[in-house]
């Protein structure tokens, strides 16, 4: 018995076709996912509209085409923005970064600290302030953090748009956080948007690696990611 692959994901799978070309619903449908995609990379983040108190901070592009063609510079705070921070004594700290979707951090960044926030308050967990990123890359929360002084820092960060999803949020989760530490420190979870993983599966997933991380004082491939299953959004 074949199975209908569309029933199980977005992606563009049992395309129909008339000749050698695609039906045009279809071309057009990818003409505007195409679009979405493009735009969501130049949209801007709106931190007021967020709803949340925070520190605006930015990296050192000083624009969105900066931005997209020196990725270091993405990757460090500006002089004034360093100015801002103070150090304190901390458990963990979250920054909020636009990355290459600020739609996603504009949708999902909010519902998801809602469900996070308790299960951390519920365990005393010291946190830094909540700072916000214009023209951020995942790097520049480990700047941010040891500026803070907190133990790790999880940034919540817009994703590389794709025909699927342009609003897709990530989070990275790194102990000790300082200037140096590469990706293979870092604990990830991606595809947090509607159609992915869901608000309160996600924040129960990065509550989890906070716990491990600060039990076991590391994050990364050392750190085993063996809490229970994420739940889909659907």
């Amino acid at each position: 018995m074949a199975i209908d692959l569309r029933l199980f994901t977005p992606a563009r799978v049992a395309l129909e076709r008339t000749g050698h070309g695609l039906l045009t619903a279809d071309f057009l449908r990818f003409q505007l996912d195409h679009a979405r995609a493009r735009d969501a990379v130049y949209e801007e983040l709106d931190p007021a509209a967020l709803g949340l108190p925070y520190i605006l901070l930015r990296s050192a592009a000083a624009d969105r085409r900066t931005y997209l063609r020196r990725p270091d510079l993405g990757r460090i705070l500006n002089g004034e923005s360093r100015a801002r921070l103070e150090k304190g004594s901390y458990d963990a700290a979250i920054v909020l970064a636009d990355g290459l979707s600020a739609s996603a951090v504009q949708r999902h960044a909010a519902p998801l600290l809602q469900e996070l926030m308790p299960l951390l308050t519920e365990e005393g967990w010291r946190m830094a302030p909540l700072t916000v990123v214009l023209q951020g890359r995942v790097a520049i929360g480990d700047e941010i953090g040891a500026r803070l002084g907190a133990q790790l820092v999880a940034v919540l960060i817009g994703e590389r748009p794709g025909l699927s999803s342009p609003d897709s949020l990530g989070i990275y989760l790194t102990w000790a956080p300082r200037s140096g530490r590469t990706d293979a420190e870092r604990n990830c979870i991606s595809n947090i948007h509607s159609d992915g993983i869901a608000y309160g599966a996600a924040a129960k997933k990065l509550h989890f690696l906070m716990q491990q991380a600060r039990a076991r004082k590391l994050s990364g491939i050392g750190l085993k990611e063996d809490a229970p299953l994420l739940e889909s959004s659907t």
